[in-house]
């Protein structure tokens, strides 16, 4: 499965312009199979970089990188996917989950 497509990359805002947003909009979501960790995208650099919300150890808004992702795997050697049932939803909505 492609982690990016171009539907979603037309979705993602650049990095920094939901600063001024209250309640972002969360447009996409990554996770490992085998692996309790979820990262949640609020907007994308268009390279590397992407701002969202980071669910693991504890919940925290910060920036991680495709990357990273992409070069790590999961306790069973499972690499990262992009949740293809996901539904674009505010901030607000997503923490509640």
């Amino acid at each position: 499965m492609k982690i990016l497509t171009k539907e979603v990359l037309d979705k993602l805002p650049p990095l920094y312009s939901q600063e001024e947003v209250e309640d972002p909009m969360v447009i996409t979501k990554f996770f490992y199979p085998d692996f309790s960790w979820t990262w949640y995208a609020i907007e994308f650099d268009g390279k590397d970089t992407f701002y969202g919300l980071v669910d693991g150890l504890e919940e925290e808004l910060g920036y991680f990188t495709l990357s990273e992702l992409l070069s790590n795997r999961g306790k069973l050697g499972l690499p990262i996917e992009r949740d293809r049932f996901f539904t674009p939803r505010r901030l607000s909505e997503v923490r509640k989950a």
